[in-house]
């Protein structure tokens, strides 16, 4: 389709911002100017929108094949629509695993069927999740997948992630970590610290994650290797990278609305909507991971999405599995809290979603460019909305946003080309 979006606001760099139209044609962006006029088949009024490239999200779980009962990839690729995503990178803890090239071309196959946005698969770093057998990690790299990962299990010996992250490096993919060391977890479900001994429920340390990316900032050091940490949580671990990069390691990080907004503090009751991994931290950590964010020291926003069934939130923390949804709630939540608040310039927040995250991993989206590819999301940053979870896209509502007043709404999304989400229209 050739599309012209009129009277765009866009922002132009230093928190600027600027009038133009943009023309659309097929899945390019083939001009931008302070005026545009021909005949197209559809003219979009963008009057009052903040224009802005498609969102990215290097971390989200569409649990198919295996977990459709929670999520699949039509489901979480439309919530992701509606929250202004045009990438997604999916997590590899299906069933079965992605963890060789067969797998990964199934993978593929039901991705190119079901996705109405593009989606970029990650490959596991050992077979099965187990930590046991590293994948083939050559092999993997010569199909498409975005990187090698064992999310939901830390790599627990470091020979293992050493030689993982000297193979990734020979074929210029990253290692992508969810730090957790299991000999210190003791079976925690919350933050070791007020809630924890407030619900009788075991904690998890602080350390438990930043010992492993200690170790791993240094094995990434030894195989000049690109280590990406995983959803950040701890004043620790912002330490740790912030030395890791002055030293010119190649280290980045991520970090999750959730802990850029929330502390063990705000768990009132033993309900597991509030139970993810790693937990709610200190009001200390907190803060750490927001001066982190702002100087550059974490890299850029990720939710984490990790949709659930309500009968399997319902048993309470310390048996319930970890994880909540984030797609289409991240950019309102962290505009309301973090930029309409002053403690972040709108931006870096739109930086954070879109041009950082694909200046990290070399990916050529993320911007608004004359002959780049058309993935653009319109944000009403006037409306309101209260955040309802019978209203998600989304299969699973496991969320402790539920009830939450925000505002700076997503109101269309085009990717490549294609309007995938439009406010008040169910196709």
């Amino acid at each position: 389709m050739n599309m012209i979006l009129k009277n765009a606001t866009v922002l132009s760099g230093d928190n600027h911002l600027q009038k133009c139209d943009l023309l659309i044609e097929g899945d390019t962006i083939k001009q931008i100017a302070p005026e545009i006029n021909m005949e197209v088949e559809r003219v979009v009024d963008c009057t009052g929108k903040l224009v802005t490239p498609g969102f990215i999200d290097v971390h989200i779980h569409l649990r198919e094949p295996g977990g459709e009962h929670k999520e699949t990839i039509k489901t979480g690729t439309e919530a992701a629509a509606r929250g202004g995503y045009t990438t997604v990178c999916s997590m590899p803890n299906t069933n079965p695993v992605p963890d060789s090239v067969e797998e990964v071309e199934r993978l593929f196959d039901r991705i190119k069927k079901d996705a109405v946005i593009r989606v970029l698969p990650y490959a596991a770093i050992t077979k099965g999740l187990k930590g046991e057998e590293r994948t083939d990690i050559s092999a993997l790299s010569k199909t498409d997948i975005f990187a090698f990962t064992d999310d939901g299990v830390g790599i627990q010996t470091a020979g293992q992630m050493l030689e993982a992250m000297q193979e990734a490096a020979a074929n210029d993919r990253a290692i992508v970590a969810h730090c957790e060391d299991n000999s210190i977890l003791y079976g925690g479900a919350v933050h070791e610290g007020n809630v924890s001994k407030r619900l009788g429920l075991p904690g998890i340390l602080n350390a438990c994650e930043s010992v492993q990316i200690a170790r791993d900032v240094l094995l990434a050091e030894t195989a000049n290797c690109h280590y990406h940490v995983c959803h950040v949580s701890t004043k620790e671990s912002v330490r740790v990278i912030r030395d890791a990069k002055r030293a010119g390691i190649r280290v980045t990080a991520e970090v999750s609305p959730h802990h850029l907004l929330l502390t063990e503090d705000d768990i009132k009751e033993d309900n597991a909507d509030w139970k993810m991994n790693p937990p709610l931290r200190a009001k200390a950590d907190r803060d750490a991971l927001l001066e982190g964010l702002l100087d550059g020291t974490i890299d850029f926003v990720a939710t984490d999405h990790a949709p659930h069934a309500a009968d399997e939130k319902a048993v309470g923390m310390a048996k319930a599995p970890f994880g909540i949804v984030g797609l289409e709630t991240a950019f309102p939540l962290l505009y309301t809290h973090l930029v309409k608040t002053g403690k972040m310039t709108l931006q870096h927040l739109v930086d954070a979603f879109t041009r950082l995250p694909a200046e990290v991993f070399h990916m050529p989206y993320g911007t608004l460019e004359e002959g780049k590819v058309a993935d653009i999301t319109l944000v009403d940053l006037d409306k309101e909305m209260v955040i309802d979870r019978k209203d998600f896209v989304s299969k699973s509502k496991n969320t402790p946003f539920d009830g939450w007043e925000v505002v700076g709404i997503p109101v269309m999304t085009i990717a490549a080309g294609k309007v995938v989400y439009e406010d008040g229209k169910d196709d």
